[in-house]
């Protein structure tokens, strides 16, 4: 018989961080840098744990460039040739310590992948992203990962539930990415009726992993630099953006003007029917395209946006009294709410 799980479930609109006491005397006394020890690889990193998702439009070369100059994260799209990863590496290997090394479960990843990293071993991250992290298969893939490169930091999701999390990371992974759906170019929701609320995926998740001393990302749903808070101070270690990078120059694609002047970039969820397209020739008749594909203001370099980002968060401890961005899930109290903003005036940009 079917089940109903009671509760309520939250996401990040439903819900805003209780200010605190604080003696902090100003924003720029914040540190936002994490330091981290993962679980099975062993390895130690330094760094704004903010990554740049692994899709086509944003998981590019050109971000990775910029996001290290804030040292910050970039998980690179899998849709690179090895030549051209090698290119980059050969140009850029003060970048390396701060991407990953995207790849999907089919053999055919797993060859390309090996052959990336033999070329390029100074790469020290794998971001291993399926749809659906909740397969044998996926799980099986994790462990030959960790049993081919011992010493690699994985990343791997995408999961929603504690059980997954941990199921996962005694399998050999590190860092686990959380978030079904909550993507602004996702329609798994829409197409499947699956998903869960990305703040209780964050809460719960987040504490399935620490009590193993693994690490998560929260993946998706973030719509605003309060949102990267909220997730970080529900307990994520890294939270992953995709529809907060697009449109800048450092993503894929030309800017279009359109007929009234505008100017916009295409941007896409990895399982739309315009990804599938790309990259596998169309959408196979088994499965639906569970993304949209939209149109993006052009928003310039994305240097502004990162800063703002940046900087929302150092705002966000100041009012919770964190002095390190370490202490923000300690000093939060979320509370319900029923309205976010007032949006009496609505922002329009100039």
């Amino acid at each position: 018989m079917p089940k109903i799980e009671e509760g309520i479930k939250l996401d990040f609109k439903d819900v805003l961080l209780r200010p605190k006491r604080s003696t902090l005397k100003s924003r720029s006394e914040v540190d936002l840098k994490r330091e981290y020890t993962f679980r099975s690889s062993g390895q130690r990193y330094t760094g704004i744990p903010i990554i740049a998702a692994n899709m086509d439009t944003i998981g590019t070369f050109e971000m990775a460039l910029t996001l290290h100059k804030h040292v910050c994260f970039v998980a690179i799209h899998k849709h690179y040739s090895i030549e051209e990863w090698v290119t980059f590496a050969r140009e850029h290997k003060e970048v390396l310590e701060n991407v990953a090394v995207s790849s999907g479960s089919s053999e055919a990843d797993f060859e390309k992948l090996k052959e990336i990293i033999g070329h390029i071993p100074e790469l020290k991250f794998i971001c291993l992203d399926v749809a659906n992290g909740y397969s044998e298969l996926f799980v099986e893939f994790v462990k030959k990962v960790r049993a081919q490169f011992p010493q690699h930091t994985l990343m791997a999701g995408n999961v929603v539930t504690g059980e997954m999390v941990e199921e996962l990371l005694l399998c050999g992974a590190d860092i686990i990415k959380v978030g079904i759906g909550p993507g602004s170019v996702c329609t798994t929701r829409k197409k499947t009726g699956v998903g869960y609320p990305q703040l209780s995926a964050v809460l719960e998740c987040a504490d399935a992993a620490h009590g193993l001393g693994g690490h998560i990302i929260s993946d998706g749903g973030c719509t605003c630099p309060g949102d990267v808070c909220k997730a970080f101070g529900a307990g994520a270690d890294f939270v992953m953006l995709g529809g907060m990078l697009a449109g800048h120059d450092e993503c894929t694609g030309e800017v279009v003007v359109k007929p009234n002047g505008r100017k916009v970039k295409q941007f896409y969820g990895m399982s739309s029917a315009t990804a599938m397209v790309k990259h596998h020739g169309g959408v196979a008749e088994y499965r639906a395209s569970e993304g949209k594909t939209v149109e993006v203001p052009y928003r310039g370099p994305v240097e502004a946006t990162i800063l703002d980002v940046l900087g929302g968060l150092r705002s966000a401890c100041t009012y919770t009294g964190a002095g390190k961005l370490k202490e923000l899930p300690i000093r939060t109290t979320f509370i319900r709410v029923t309205q976010q903003t007032n949006e009496i005036f609505q922002m329009h940009e100039v």
